[in-house]
């Protein structure tokens, strides 16, 4: 069921790149027919490996020049206290991920904001006024050497 084979790998790796690709720009790389690609990708969605497809931004061009990692610790760890700050965190658009986490903290959220003001003001009024929230501990992106969003296959 989750098997890929060389074809589907191919796919994979060249829309991880470029998913704009027309499935005719695609077989023709790949020499394939594009009944075939079309077909393929479409299983590759229905499947689930294929999640979604976007366009990445440059955060800094939309004005979202302070990236921010927040380590998070709660003060209970039932189930009902993990998914309620779930569920509450992430309905914050500051918050572009929000991982569990295994060690010393609880979750660790990626936080884009314009600058350190917005982000204080983030702080203050959303994240800060989250139930069992125990310790916040935050770090801020001075350069990035690299971001990339395709996994290696």
């Amino acid at each position: 069921m989750n098997h890929l084979d060389n074809v589907d790998l191919d796919i994979l790796r060249i829309l991880q790149k470029d998913a704009s690709l027309t499935n005719k720009e695609i077989a023709f790389k790949l020499h394939k027919s594009i009944a075939t690609i079309h077909e393929r990708v479409r299983r590759l969605h229905e499947r689930g490996v294929i999640t979604n497809v976007v366009a990445i931004l440059d955060r800094k061009k939309i004005n979202k020049k302070l990236l921010a990692f927040s380590h998070v610790l709660l003060n209970a760890h039932t189930a009902s206290t993990l998914k309620q700050f779930e569920d509450e965190v992430i309905k914050f658009p500051e918050v572009m991920e929000c991982l569990q986490m295994s060690g010393s903290f609880d979750f660790i959220l990626r936080i884009a904001t314009e600058d350190m003001d917005t982000y204080h003001d983030f702080y203050r009024n959303k994240l800060a006024l989250l139930p069992n929230i125990t310790t916040v501990q935050s770090f801020f992106v001075l350069s990035e050497a690299k971001s990339d969003t395709a996994y290696p296959l």
